[in-house]
């Protein structure tokens, strides 16, 4: 169906038309096609969003408008309230662009969201199955004339976004407008509140240094630096929740709250909804003075203002990472070039974020406390379901339900630390899938199982992925899931010079699978926090990744995925420690924090070397000796026992059947020769 039929169609629903819209069955996608339209019932009709969002551009004379799916802090998770091109479209995926034109609605997603933007979106958008900049500013290209203004909010855009944009429409003679009061928030009459709840200090127990401390250690790197910088600007969440020892609630999973940081040499601007600052706080932060250690709170968005005027002072320069710096602070800072005056100084991460990636002695401790206690929770879990899924009730709703409650029983715990994917069959093949009643299987003995899940605890932040089968695997599973076990290993047991990027041993983590021609689509592995994001960067095997440092922490996480059929996932966390070496020094190798067992049934040891086995020994001593003592001290017998059966050592085991194969050999071959002798 042409758009302008089902713009009426949608005008005369909206409008209490007599149009009947067949409604589908949850799960099907949308026929937009078929007069009436075929809609699956969760659609959602964007008529009226739509009708009040182009008269906000008319009135601005912009003629189309650009929504990107993040918030104005770059965050990989964003609150409710940020949701802007799920509001407008419909798509609640956590990638894509929407581009809104008088007379056009367009998506871009990538491959993993397909169906689901044909089963969200009603038929006032069209679905472009791309995700690059390019294609959207091709799209634009052929869509809006060179006197049109293509209006975009700068809070929303990164630096490299916005470059990215303006390289290819400037060619057509296009340009972006820059409206800072977003437009979508015009129209957005029942947007979610910012949450009410105060911001929280941590307690001393976990922290070891102070933020006074902190605010230190930064402005010496800031002296140090030889471009002589006079302000740090931080704008992404976790970096002013670190600076300050500080957390919230405003971001699902993520113990974050809204907030910028400008730091000077003598000056400390925060900037925050001060109605959440508890007197408490304000106490803590020294926010009744202004010497350089007394925190000036101002409101949350007053940040560009507040900058504005900082930038009109003689001989500052403001030090931005250009990872997560919006574009509106950008734009503040970057026209002094034009006049000879450099004001800028950029690094792709803040001081903050490099220095936060290297745990102290009492983050990395506490960090892995919570590990120890986490896999209680998922060894709860594997039990479980090992015991009633024979029974054939349990689904992967059921399942992520029930390690959520496992981790909610354990100290200190603050919530899960992402959406937990729990995944049966062909589902496990989807690398982010997470279940809904719409999708969610009913797990079976036939059928491998994935469960990817994190926890929030006071302490520190989890992130764990098991692959199990409670059947018999075929040979194929057996052997994916082995080689996906050895590129872990692989990893986890190397030994490199402090300051290796983890992009350099990254095929590490694929060669086993490689070899055989199989391979994966994901990152190998990325940060992880203390009571922060499940993914915290800049720490990870990824080109932009910075270099290993000892007390850095990590995930390792390989896969194999066979479409339709079946996924494999092994994640651990581990830690950057000291490797004793017989000639060099100042080398390093990972250390495996995460403690639970690998699904014996799936290992095929004779595709194993005697290296990786004995790793894989060592390794399930050691969770045999700090598991065992945590669950006696929670006085989980059963879950001991568990524990014990599937960390049974592998090489003795094979040495032992070994010597029985050669003892019978042998009595083969004396029985022989007494034979023939008589």
């Amino acid at each position: 169906m042409p758009f302008s039929d089902w713009l009426l169609v949608g005008t005369l629903l909206a409008l209490g038309g007599s149009w009947n819209v067949i409604r589908a069955d949850v799960g099907s996608e949308r026929n937009c096609s078929k007069i009436p339209p075929y809609l699956p019932s969760t659609v959602v009709n964007t008529t009226l969003r739509l009708q009040a969002l182009r008269e906000a551009m008319s009135s601005l004379n912009v003629s189309a408008y650009i929504i990107p799916g993040t918030d104005a802090h770059l965050s990989e998770y964003i609150a409710p309230r940020d949701a802007r091109m799920a509001f407008m479209s419909g798509f609640t995926g956590s990638a894509g662009t929407a581009v809104v034109t008088l007379n056009k609605a367009v998506l871009w997603t990538d491959s993993r969201y397909w169906v689901q933007a044909e089963r969200q979106m009603d038929c006032n958008w069209e679905l472009e199955r791309d995700v690059s900049i390019s294609s959207i500013t091709d799209w634009l290209i052929r869509e809006v004339s060179d006197t049109d203004d293509i209006g975009f909010d700068p809070f929303l855009f990164s630096i490299q976004t916005y470059e990215s944009y303006s390289y290819n429409l400037v060619p057509a003679k296009l340009m972006l407008k820059s409206l800072p009061d977003n437009l979508v928030d015009r129209v957005w009459t029942d947007r979610p509140p910012i949450p009410p709840d105060n911001l929280i200090r941590l307690p001393d127990r976990v922290v070891e240094r102070t933020w006074q401390m902190k605010v230190e250690h930064i402005r010496t790197q800031m002296t140090e630096n030889p471009y002589k910088p006079t302000a740090v600007l931080l704008s992404a969440l976790d970096e002013t929740a670190w600076l300050f020892n500080l957390r919230g609630n405003d971001v699902p999973f993520n113990p974050f709250f809204y907030s910028y940081t400008l730091l000077t040499l003598n000056e400390i601007w925060l900037f925050v909804h001060k109605d959440r600052v508890t007197e408490d706080l304000k106490l803590y932060l020294n926010s009744t003075c202004y010497l350089a250690h007394c925190v000036q709170l101002l409101e949350y968005d007053q940040v560009r203002t507040m900058l504005k005027n900082y930038m009109t002072r003689l001989g500052v320069k403001v030090w931005i990472g250009t990872e997560y710096t919006n574009y509106a602070l950008y734009e503040l800072i970057t026209p002094e070039v034009r006049t000879g005056v450099e004001k800028l100084l950029t690094s792709a991460y803040s001081p903050v974020l490099t220095t936060k990636a290297v745990k102290d002695k009492t983050e990395q401790h506490i960090l892995r406390d919570a590990h120890v206690r986490d896999a209680v929770a998922v060894i709860q879990l594997l039990m479980w379901l090992e015991k009633v899924v024979p029974e054939g009730k349990e689904t992967e709703m059921t399942a992520a339900y029930y390690v959520n409650e496992c981790r909610s029983k354990q100290k200190d715990s603050r919530g899960p630390s992402f959406e937990t994917i729990s995944a049966s069959g062909p589902n496990a093949a989807l690398a982010h899938y997470s279940p809904s009643n719409a999708t969610s299987r009913k797990l079976t003995v036939d059928e491998m199982y994935l469960v990817d899940s994190g926890g929030q605890y006071l302490d520190g932040t989890t992130d764990i992925t098991r692959t199990v089968h409670w059947g018999t695997p075929t040979e194929m599973q057996k052997e994916a899931f082995t080689r996906v076990l050895m590129g872990n290993i692989e990893i986890s047991r190397t030994i490199f010079p402090s300051g290796t990027k983890g992009v350099n041993m990254e095929m590490l983590g694929r060669r086993a699978l490689w070899e055989v021609g199989l391979n994966y689509g994901h990152g190998t592995g990325h940060g992880v926090g203390n009571y922060f994001g499940v993914h915290e960067w800049p720490v990870g095997f990824q080109s932009n990744n910075i270099p290993f440092r000892e007390g850095m922490f990590t995930s390792i996480e390989p896969g194999y995925y066979k479409e339709n059929d079946f996924g494999i996932r092994i994640e651990d966390v581990v830690v950057i420690v000291p490797a004793h070496t017989k000639y060099g020094h100042n080398y390093l190798t990972f250390e495996t924090v995460s403690l639970v067992p690998y699904d014996r049934k799936l290992i095929d040891t004779a595709l194993m070397s005697a290296q990786q086995l004995q790793w894989l020994d060592k390794y399930y001593l050691t969770i045999r000796e700090l598991m065992g003592a945590e669950l006696d001290r929670q006085g989980l017998t059963e879950e001991k026992k568990w524990m014990l059966k599937h960390t049974v050592p592998f090489q003795s085991a094979t040495a032992s059947a070994a010597v029985s194969s050669l003892s019978l050999t042998l009595t083969a071959l004396a029985t022989a020769l007494l034979h023939n002798l008589l």
